[in-house]
This record gives structure tokens, C-alpha cells and sequence, in this order.
């Protein structure tokens, strides 16, 4: 028998940002930081996954993905079952469809990084439980929520905000442009000709007309009086053929100090990691004092908790927020 989702009226996926709005973001930010909190305090008894099982499927090599999801469920009191995807065989050795309907008669998620895009949505189409996107080769949402929640936490994030993406047009690069469809800031993408990012993802976030979007092909020119400056490696997962030509194309692109200084002064510079330094970022600006690498990489394990208890225990999501809001209008009277 199908294993019961209790308290889960209606299926909710994260395969990207098309479903959420610029409020429902700002509700995850406020509730990932509740989280932390709570962690930072000990949180021994918050478990509100409880008896729920996520399996997450790894069709590629991973570590801060698997290991922010694996610890985060057993923090909530959740289980985890880890799959390898060569083991699986996804649409090979077993069909989408078969793995979305038979995992969830036995898990209450589905956890997934893939290759295809086109996989997860089958994932989600099939299966009857939550499914979420831990990376596919069009877009990385759970690592955009906590790179913009690092900034949110930090009182960086406005309307005003200047993010410099300097890099490859990747999955990396589609998701802070999703992004820039629901929540106002000026994203720019520096990139080289021909390394551009999804022509449907771009139109569809600029049709929006939330933020400034701009693609350009002068990395120093785009850096000046940036906030932020981001970058990934050059080269992902399935692209090693091409490093040579890849690293002629972006040595240009390197955030270095000279770079740095294009930016406003308080600028700070971000990586999702791993990181080749040297490459896309030298060593100086990744160990420097403005990055904060590592505080968005351990904010992944903050929002994907905040994010499986809005999919999972949607009750305990929304007593939070309906506290929060109790609490902010009392505020506000006594003010």
C-alpha cells in the first residue's frame, strides 16, 4: 500500500521557481532562518519529519547536495535512503515512470540529482509524493535559494542589489536568472560569446519585467559597482572534452582582486563550490576577507531543512508563519 502523507493535502515539487512568488520566497528565507536558529540552540526535540523516509537519487558525483540533505533529514527526525544512480539504472535498467510510482509507495519525498531536466519532470509527473531538484544540467534551485538567503540573512539583498554572475551561462547562471523573475534585483551575466544560458528561461524571467536582466561579454566592465560578485568552474560534470577550449575561452573571466576592485567596495564574493582556485577564482579572493563561500555553502543545509518541512509537514510550516506574523504585528502596535 501507498505509504499515506499525513497533513499533505496536495503534492508540492521544487523543480524550480515557476511555481513560487517573490512572498512565498521571502516566507522560506524567514523560515530557514528559524531553522538555523533552532540548530544553533541544540533543537534536540525539533523533529517535525518524523517517521517520514526521503529517497534521494545521485546520478552524479556529490557532496555538499548529499551531505546537506542527509544530515538536514536526520535533524528533522527523517530518514534518508541514498541511491546511486548507475545502481538504479534510471532509464535504463528501470523506467521514469517505475521509479516515481514504486519509490513513492515506499518514501514521502523524492530527492534528486540528475543529468537530463526532462528526467526530474518525469520524476514529478509520475510519482506521488514530493519531488525536489538537487541539480540537473538546466538548473540548481536549491543552491540559488541559499545563495539569496546568504544575502538576505546578511542584509544584502534590495531592489538595488547588483549580482555579477562571471562565468558560464550553466544551470548555476538559469537559476539566478529564474530567480530574477520573482524577486527585484539587477542580475548580470558575464560571460563569453557563445557560453550564454537558456534563451527560454531568459525570455520567460525578462517578460516578467521584476528585474534587470543583462548579459555581457566584458567581465571587468560588468563588475563595476557590483554587490556581488559569483562565479562556478568552468568546466561541469560531463563537459571535461571541451576544459581545453573552456579555459581559453574564460581565462578572462577570473574573479581576482584586480576584478574586485571594479566592485563597490563592500562587495562581497560568492562560489557554490567545489572551486578551482587559480581558475575561475584565485586564492586570494576565495580565502580573502570578502568571501562568504562558506557561510552560503552551510546555509544549503539550512534552507533544503526549511524547504522539506514546507513539502512535508505543511501544518508546522504555516504555525510557524502565522506565529511570525502574530509576533511582527504586536511589535508593530507596541512600536
Amino acid at each position: 500500500m501507498q505509504k499515506a502523507n499525513s497533513g499533505q493535502k496536495t503534492k508540492r515539487d521544487f523543480l524550480g521557481f515557476s511555481h513560487l512568488n517573490a512572498a512565498k520566497v521571502i516566507e522560506l528565507f524567514d523560515y530557514s532562518h528559524h531553522i538555523k536558529k533552532i540548530r544553533q540552540e541544540g533543537g534536540q526535540d525539533f523533529r517535525p519529519l518524523r517517521g517520514k523516509t526521503v529517497a534521494m537519487i545521485f546520478n552524479k558525483p556529490s557532496l555538499r547536495t548529499r551531505v546537506s540533505f542527509e544530515v538536514g533529514i536526520h535533524e528533522l527526525g527523517g530518514y534518508a535512503v541514498n541511491l546511486e544512480g548507475k545502481s538504479v539504472g534510471v532509464g535504463s535498467r528501470e523506467s521514469v515512470e517505475d521509479i516515481g510510482l514504486l519509490l513513492s509507495r515506499f518514501n514521502d519525498a523524492i530527492v534528486a540529482r540528475l543529468h537530463e531536466h526532462s528526467v526530474i519532470e518525469g520524476l514529478a509527473k509520475s510519482a506521488t509524493i514530493p519531488v525536489v531538484n538537487a541539480l540537473t544540467d538546466l538548473s540548481h534551485p536549491c543552491q540559488i535559494l541559499a545563495d539569496a538567503f546568504t544575502l538576505y540573512e546578511k542584509g544584502l539583498w534590495n531592489e538595488g542589489t547588483k549580482v555579477v554572475f562571471v562565468g558560464d551561462g550553466n544551470n548555476v547562471a538559469n537559476s539566478w536568472i529564474e530567480l530574477a523573475g520573482l524577486l527585484p534585483f539587477h542580475f548580470v551575466l558575464a560571460c563569453p560569446e557563445g557560453y550564454t544560458p537558456d534563451e527560454g528561461l531568459l525570455a520567460e524571467a525578462r517578460a516578467k519585467g521584476i528585474s534587470t536582466i543583462d548579459i555581457m561579454h566584458d567581465p571587468m566592465e560588468a563588475a563595476k559597482d557590483a554587490d556581488v560578485l559569483y562565479t562556478d568552474v568552468w568546466t561541469s560534470m560531463g563537459q571535461e572534452e571541451e576544459q581545453k577550449a573552456r579555459l581559453d575561452a574564460f581565462r578572462p573571466f577570473q574573479i581576482n582582486a584586480a576584478m574586485m576592485k571594479e566592485a563597490k567596495p563592500t562587495a562581497v564574493a560568492m562560489h557554490c563550490m567545489p572551486a578551482h582556485r587559480g581558475e575561475e577564482i584565485s586564492a586570494e579572493v576565495m580565502d580573502g576577507p570578502q568571501a562568504i563561500v562558506m557561510d552560503e555553502a552551510e546555509n544549503r543545509l539550512h534552507v533544503q531543512k526549511a524547504l522539506l518541512v514546507k513539502l512535508l509537514n505543511h501544518d508546522e510550516y504555516r504555525k510557524f508563519h502565522l506565529t511570525h506574523r502574530l509576533n511582527n504585528a504586536a511589535k508593530n502596535i507596541n512600536a
